[in-house]
């Protein structure tokens, strides 16, 4: 184990857990904002990505073919929110019905399994090779730039009466209602708004790697609840304004990928990583229940309090 191997994979670190970091804020809006639970993700991460490809390969500029992406995450949003709110399917069954769906979909998109793409042949703006490099073309600054443009106009977005109205469905759905809220508009919009940012993701993604795979989102849900749940233990006392609360799940995404770098560097089996990973997350699900069940003070029994608590009882 050459810690030197370990340092020298912390670009692609960041790089990666920053592309989902994208993915994680996407989760992020119907896991904690809206309060669904949504499993499109994990065939919008394939979705974003196959779009991306062929309309690159059809000649589409990269911006255009990263707008196709994440429309096409949004119409999968858009089948989620339909199958839930009017035809009254559970969110997540509605979400697997979806999540099924887009296999065959995604299968349709590219015409095949897997489709690469490479920048030598397409000005893309993200490529592995150039992690290493001090350029502006290195894909950490990109990825970087890109996470603070998203979060920056989802907390202007939450800031207006629409994203309001999306944030008080989740809080409170029989409040919102009695306010004049369409809960059920609001909700198929949280969930178009999600899967369009983890298909922006995937484009993202599909970039970096140099080529899109129908099986690349299987899990990603999972990753995604990773970095929430790691971003709100870590940084869920110190960062409170709802835009640090969306930088904490990006960087939760970063940690996440670091903790997966440990593993492999450690030489354990890269087919545990499944497993891994759900006992990080039932850890870091784990940690605020532990915190709040077991970090109480004990009174001594001979104290003022234990002795103003017994006087209580006995009065009642």
């Amino acid at each position: 184990m050459n810690i030197m191997h370990l340092v020298n994979a912390l670009p692609g670190v960041a790089a990666q857990g920053l592309i989902w970091g994208i993915m994680a804020i996407g989760v992020y809006i119907t896991f904690r904002i809206l309060d669904v639970a949504d499993l499109t993700v994990d065939g919008t991460m394939a979705t974003g990505g196959a779009a991306f490809i062929m309309l690159t390969m059809a000649g589409a500029p990269v911006p255009l073919a990263m707008l196709g992406a994440f429309l096409a995450g949004v119409l999968a949003g858009l089948v989620t929110g339909l199958f839930h709110t009017a035809c009254g399917i559970p969110a997540i069954l509605a979400g697997i019905l979806t999540q099924l769906a887009l296999y065959s979909v995604n299968l349709r998109i590219m015409g095949q399994a897997n489709r690469p793409v490479s920048s030598r042949q397409y000005d893309l703006l993200v490529d592995q090779q150039s992690v290493r490099s001090l350029s502006l073309d290195n894909p950490i600054l990109v990825v970087a730039i890109f996470v603070a443009a998203v979060i920056a106009l989802l907390y202007w977005f939450f800031g207006t009466e629409l994203g309001a109205s999306l944030r008080a469905t989740g809080s409170n759905p029989n409040m919102s209602r009695a306010q004049g809220i369409n809960t059920n508009f609001t909700k198929v919009l949280g969930l178009m708004l999600s899967n369009g940012l983890v298909a922006l993701s995937s484009a993202l993604l599909a970039q970096y790697q140099g080529f899109a795979d129908v099986n690349m989102g299987r899990g990603a849900i999972v990753i995604g609840l990773a970095a929430v749940i790691i971003g709100e233990v870590i940084f869920g006392k110190v960062f409170c304004n709802f835009a640090l609360k969306m930088l904490a799940v990006a960087i939760g995404a970063i940690l996440y990928y670091l903790v997966y770098q440990v593993v492999i560097w450690l030489g354990l089996n890269t087919d545990d990583m499944k497993l891994i990973t759900a006992l990080i997350v039932a850890a870091f699900l784990a940690i605020p229940y532990w915190k709040g069940k077991y970090a109480h003070v004990k009174v001594p029994a001979g104290s003022a309090n234990a002795g103003a608590k017994t006087g209580g009882d006995q009065d009642a």
